[in-house]
């Protein structure tokens, strides 16, 4: 029954109704805390920034965005990822506005096996080469790195198999690391 309710939100939120959104929060709000925590385990730049807070604020941004395309959980989620990385990067951002450079604090960007570290420089970054990333590709770092989503709830939220998730996922992080530490990784070698 839940995840019925979250779809007939889902609907009246993509045809306008405000407070459906309002509604929809505290079916969600869990999952969307989990997924700020793992974000903010990985995105250490800045320790005032707490799991509810970025749920609020990326809460805020999906409310002032308007009709949200979502038409299942699984695809809120998705596309709460991408607000979450969006309200994350702003706040690096932010932060090294007011200290350039100074206190940065490191970050990692991981596959599980590896661990790459990023600064509060390096977010930034890495925004940027998403941006130049294959849409999909974009999607499933967004959802994995961001949200912490598992590859079966990838392939759910994007309509691709697991063994998609899995392969791009491979190739979207080799080419991020080559976009991001492939200047430093020649000049070791």
């Amino acid at each position: 029954m839940i995840g019925g309710e979250v779809t007939r939100l889902l609907a009246a939120v993509r045809s306008g109704e405000r407070e459906a959104l309002d509604a929809l929060l505290p079916h969600v709000y869990e999952e969307l805390r989990e997924a700020a925590r793992v974000q903010l385990r990985r995105v250490r730049s800045d320790p005032t920034l707490q799991s509810t807070a970025l749920v609020h604020e990326t809460y805020l941004k999906l409310a002032r965005g308007g009709a949200i395309p979502a038409s299942d959980r699984a695809h809120f989620l998705a596309i709460a990822a991408r607000a979450m990385r969006q309200v994350s990067v702003d706040h690096a951002r932010t932060s090294l506005a007011r200290k350039r450079g100074g206190g940065l604090r490191q970050t990692t960007l991981t596959d599980g096996i590896r661990t790459y570290e990023l600064n509060a420089e390096d977010v930034i970054a890495l925004d940027r080469a998403l941006e130049n990333l294959d849409e999909r590709q974009r999607r499933i770092v967004e959802c994995r790195y961001f949200a912490g989503m598992q590859e079966s709830e990838i392939g759910e939220a994007l309509g691709i198999s697991e063994r998609t998730v899995r392969r791009e996922w491979v190739k979207a992080r080799a080419w991020l690391y080559d976009m991001l530490y492939g200047n430093e990784a020649a000049q070791t070698e």
